[in-house]
């Protein structure tokens, strides 16, 4: 599997290198019988236990700190997200609770709707779904985007466990943390004021020009509905205002690239002033990523031919 740690966003910072875990075939790779559980909101599947105890949670913002922070300092969480309607969240999520079921404990699987909570898809900057990431000692240390296939999953999370026995860096630059955490908390003006601080003493600061950006995103889709947000999108098309809060919604609720889409299809609908404006939106989106991620390069190019 190719490396697919996300070092763009905020929350991986001095992460483990889980590079070289990779390589360690897991210690059992029988496929286990498939857990039968109940439905639960949002996301296929539902809560199911292993003989160590719960295998399988649900996440909310107000049990994020609980059930994913503080219990992944004495057991490895990993975090799904995903949504409902989705064919690869939907296929992908029975195949990662069968496994945590077999782990009897080992692991915990949270699964997070993105829909319902587009918080939580912000703080971990998801640009896809599905999107899986591992936390460790309070901290995520690996993840990745999309599907892959179940002998493959099995050798990370294999390294997952064995990461779990290793202390965690700090973040190289105090700063941020407090930038980040502010952000976290939705203490917009402190993170606001943290950000540009950074920005002001290091211009060329990625991590603290992303920050902004989510900032600027956060301050704009504050007390919107986003599934109203993307209705009124739908049905509005020539609407710019309408377009730039629906495609800040797709931002947090994980789906970057449908928001690319959006705008870059806006920017060849549009001319003079709204085009340019446009055009700003877009641009800053793409901050939030960073300019290595692949979403990001393919909608550049989009952008490009779309202006000229």
């Amino acid at each position: 599997m190719s490396d697919p740690r996300i070092t763009s966003s905020i929350f991986t910072r001095g992460a483990v290198d889980l590079s070289a875990l990779r390589s360690t075939a897991p210690a059992n790779t029988r496929p286990s019988t498939p857990t039968q559980a109940g439905p639960s909101a949002g996301l296929p599947g539902g809560p199911a236990t292993g003989g160590g105890g719960l295998a399988v949670i649900d996440v909310t913002e107000a049990t994020l700190q609980s059930e994913v922070l503080e219990r992944s300092l004495t057991t490895p969480v990993v975090v799904f997200f995903g949504a409902a309607g989705y064919p690869e969240s939907d296929e992908f999520a029975p195949v990662l609770e069968r496994l945590a079921t077999e782990g009897a404990g080992a692991w915990v699987l949270a699964r997070v709707d993105v829909q319902e909570n587009p918080r939580i898809a912000q703080m971990f900057q998801i640009q896809a779904i599905p999107t899986v990431y591992a936390v460790v000692g309070g901290r995520p240390i690996d993840a990745f985007p999309g599907v892959v296939p179940e002998p493959q999953l099995r050798q990370w999370i294999a390294a997952v466990l064995k990461a779990g026995g290793v202390a965690v860096a700090e973040p190289e630059d105090p700063r941020l943390d407090e930038a980040d955490d502010a952000l976290m908390s939705g203490d917009l003006d402190a993170a606001e004021r943290a950000y540009k601080k950074i920005l002001a003493e290091s211009p060329a600061d990625a991590a603290a020009e992303a920050g902004l950006a989510q900032v600027g995103v956060a301050r704009r889709v504050a007390g919107v509905d986003p599934r109203a947000a993307v209705a009124a999108a739908q049905a509005a098309p020539d609407d710019v205002e309408a377009q730039l809060l629906a495609a800040d919604v797709e931002v947090l609720s994980g789906l970057a690239e449908q928001a690319y889409a959006r705008l870059v299809s806006l920017v060849r609908r549009t001319a003079g002033d709204d085009r340019e404006k446009v055009r700003q939106h877009l641009v800053s989106l793409f901050t939030i990523a960073g300019p290595d991620d692949p979403a990001v390069a393919s909608a550049r190019r989009a952008l490009a031919s779309a202006l000229f």
